[in-house]
């Protein structure tokens, strides 16, 4: 399964680097001969560098700086690396959200990020923190909320 990992947010110098805003926390994604696909074809990582929050990265095959703003835009995707219990964005947004009682509360629409526990949006307007998430299967997540969180 191919997961975004990140995206080419522009050129950086003449020699062909780019700058990459990684979505992950996976920095192992930008390792030297790691490969990342794209929508035009696979790019092998050569090097990367952190620059401020973001890396400065050259591909193999990508020597000038017209080769490196024709990468611009592009998303960067690249093979899972565990079968963990990780919950991924593309994962729940469209999912149907039950409570313990089997109540349906909403499909999620959005992942919001907050400091105490990332925040799933319905299409209800409610806002579940995924530490209230039980169980988790395709289409469908079922959460266990402390009561009131659905009467605000």
């Amino acid at each position: 399964m191919l997961l975004e990992v990140g995206y080419v947010a522009r050129a950086h110098g003449l020699r062909g680097e780019v700058v990459v805003e990684l979505i992950t926390n996976r920095t192992e994604r930008l390792a030297p001969g790691s490969l990342l696909q794209t929508d035009e074809g696979p790019l092998t990582v050569v090097s990367a560098k952190a620059h401020t929050s973001r890396w400065v990265v050259s591909f193999a095959g990508i020597a000038d700086r017209g080769a490196a703003e024709a990468l611009r835009g592009r998303t960067l995707r690249a093979e899972s690396l565990t079968e963990d219990e990780t919950l991924w964005v593309h994962e729940v947004v469209g999912c149907e959200v039950v409570d313990l009682d089997g109540v349906v509360r909403g499909r999620v629409t959005d992942l919001q990020a907050n400091p105490a526990s990332d925040l799933l949006v319905l299409d209800s307007g409610a806002l579940v923190p995924l530490r209230f998430v039980v169980e988790h299967r395709p289409a469908w997540i079922k959460i266990d909320a402390p009561p009131g969180l659905f009467d605000l």
